[in-house]
Parts: structure tokens; sequence; C-alpha cells
């Protein structure tokens, strides 16, 4: 059978142009949400007009190659790569399962920002917002047209890491400023700086007033390792990276952190894996294990655009 008689119709879905093209489904939602491919829209669905996919394809071919790179439609998909806010459970998950995804560590919003550039499967977040909601409103700014959905993959406690037995007495931010605490940082833009610069302004202080460390904490563990190794006395993370390394905790709240996705990617194995290993027990006892996790809505929709 020839390619022309595999595509006998004038209009292609998305699932039948990603066949033509040999490309993933989601890399066709990526082109969308970039208005790079050719397409119509029928109610609900995308439709492409075989004629106008197939000249696409041929201007392609005479693009200049830094054009092709960019938006070539052969070019190589999005590989299953979590980027985002970092998690231990959701790592272990990962780790125990042996799934192909790899995590790349960026914060919340530099990988919301990779997610919508289509670079990425999944993203994880856990920014704090206006009225105490949780990642919508970033997700809504930083990711264009791609249906997605947003589900929550765990609430956990988040606050200030301290050292063992809290030997300054170090019980919110005024205590760290009263006390000239070293105060270990998380990268701009990741969701525990968020909650860090929302926490001084909601108590009327200031970065100025913090002795901060030069070097910021690239994940929870790192920022932990800090504090048990003497090179800082508080850091905001959550309660896990805490227990990890026997340090004090200090809760300030229960945050939530979603996983967002196309609506392609939550049908494909990696993911759906992931979520039918978290409903079994020995991933509900890692929880406990770890500690500060409620993952008794995981996989609960929180948003969704089609």
């Amino acid at each position: 059978m020839t390619t022309e008689d595999s595509y006998p119709n004038e209009l292609m879905t998305v699932q039948e142009v990603a066949r033509y093209l040999r490309l993933k489904e989601r890399k066709i939602y990526y082109l969308l949400a970039q208005e790079a491919i050719p397409c119509v829209r029928a109610g609900k669905k995308w439709l492409f007009p075989k004629d106008r996919i197939e000249a696409w394809l041929s201007l392609q071919q005479h693009q200049p190659a830094s054009d092709v790179v960019r938006a070539a439609p052969f070019s190589t998909a999005p590989v299953a790569v979590l980027v985002g806010s970092h998690d231990l459970l959701l790592e272990w998950a990962l780790n125990v399962i042996h799934s192909p995804i790899a995590v790349k560590m960026t914060g919340a919003q530099e990988g919301l920002r990779l997610f919508g550039a289509g670079e990425a499967m999944l993203c994880g977040t856990h920014i704090l917002e206006t009225g105490g909601q949780y990642n919508i409103a970033s997700i809504k700014e930083q990711i264009g047209l791609s249906p997605i959905v947003v589900i929550e993959w765990a609430k956990r406690q988040q606050g200030l890491i301290v050292a063992k037995n809290n030997p300054l007495n170090l019980y919110n931010l005024g205590d760290v400023i009263a006390r000239n605490a070293r105060l270990v940082e998380r990268q701009t833009g990741a969701g525990s700086q968020i909650l860090l610069q929302r926490k001084l302004a909601g108590e009327g202080l200031s970065f100025l007033q913090l002795h901060r460390l030069g070097r910021p904490a690239h994940n929870e563990v790192e920022l932990a390792m800090a504090i048990f190794n003497g090179k800082a006395d508080a850091g905001i993370g959550i309660a896990a990276a805490a227990g990890q390394l026997q340090l004090d905790f200090v809760p300030f709240l229960t945050e939530r952190f979603d996983l967002v996705m196309t609506h392609a990617d939550y049908f494909e194995s990696p993911v759906q894996d992931l979520l039918h290993f978290a409903r079994q027990s020995e991933f509900v006892e890692k929880a406990k294990e770890l500690g500060g996790y409620d993952v008794s809505e995981l996989g609960a929709v929180h948003y969704t655009r089609k």
C-alpha cells in the first residue's frame, strides 16, 4: 500500500496527520499551539487539509537551516522529560517503576515555560497564587493553546527547615531575621522561592533583612543538605526533605503539587504506568514513610483545556 493510498481523505485528523508526518501526537499539538502547521477548525476538532500539508512540507525543504531546526515537521518530538518543581515522592516512584521519563529540575516557572515550548512531557508545579490558590493562573499565563490537563500529584507540608533540635529557636521568618540566621534560598521561579516572597510580604518583611547565602539550592535535598552540613541555618522546603536528614521542621501551610501534561500524553503509557503505581500499597506506604504527604486525591483533575 502506498502512502497516497494510506491517506485518501482530503482532511486528516490529528492522529492521521501525526502518522502521515511520522510524529508523536503531542508534537502536532505543539505545532498547533505555535500556529506553525496549516489546519482548520471544525467544531471542537482540528482538521488538516492534505494538499496544504503537502505544500507545507515542500516549503520546509526550502527553509534556511536555522528555521528548519526550529519548526521542521520531521524534527525529533519532545522526549519524555519531567520539568519543573522537585518532589521526592515523584522522583522515587519514577525510579521504582523504571520509568522512561527523565527528571530535569528547573523550578516551577521555568518548567512551565519549557513545557509550553513543547520541550517536556510533564511539568510539576506548586506555585502559591493570590487568594491561596495553586498553579492554575500561572499555567494559563505560561502555556499557549495546547490541550492540557492538570492533575493533582499530592498535597505536601511546606515550611521552615532548620537544624536538628532547632538550636536557634527559629519558628517564623521574623525569627530568622532577628537572629541573623543564614537562609538558603531556592532558585528564582521555584515554588518554594515564590512562597518565601509571599510570606515576607504578608509579614511586612523584605529580602534586604535576610542573611541570605550567595548560592541558591536547586532542589529539596540540596537545600536540606546545606542545613545538615552547617552551611545554612534555615530554608523553605517540604517536610519530607527535612525528615530524610532528621532535621527539624516548622510547618507553614499545606500546598498542592500538580502535574501538567497534554491530553494526548495523559493516555500515554509513561503517565498511565505512573498513575497505576500510585494506587498501589507500596506507594502509599512510601508516602507515609517520607512524611508530610497527603495522596488521598492523587489524580484529581483541577483544570483541563481541550
